[in-house]
């Protein structure tokens, strides 16, 4: 069984900073593309950046310049630093990755994560 594992999310004021990680665990035999997404309350999920197994990165506008995101290949883990932290960044954050599991070789599946929140006070 696969499972994505997001952590690292919390309060924090407009400005501020904080690290999001995300770790993948079960029988892997090969993780792809891994994401980040969103949902602001009352808003519909959006894709923050995304990050290739082979370590090329793509940002939304609304985050570009402001986070990182980077990932461990050997570890099966992804990172997403969150700098100059705005109110609308508040909401929570799912771990998305494409992954073949050793029992399903050829048939990758994407899987999530259950989110993590962030609230950015003003």
């Amino acid at each position: 069984q696969v499972q994505l594992v997001e952590s690292g999310g919390g309060l924090v004021q407009a400005g501020g900073s904080l690290r999001l990680s995300c770790a993948a665990s079960g029988s892997i035999f090969s993780i792809n593309a891994m994401r980040w997404y969103r949902q602001a309350p009352g808003k519909q999920r959006e894709l923050v950046a995304v990050i290739t197994s082979g370590g090329s990165t793509t940002y939304a506008d609304f985050v570009k310049g402001r986070f990182t995101i980077s990932r461990d290949i050997a570890e099966n883990t992804m990172s997403l630093q969150m700098n100059s932290l705005k109110p609308d960044d508040t909401g929570v954050y799912y771990c998305n990755a494409h992954i073949t599991a050793w029992v399903n070789i050829g048939h990758g599946m994407d899987y999530w994560g259950k989110g993590t929140l962030v609230t950015v006070s003003s």
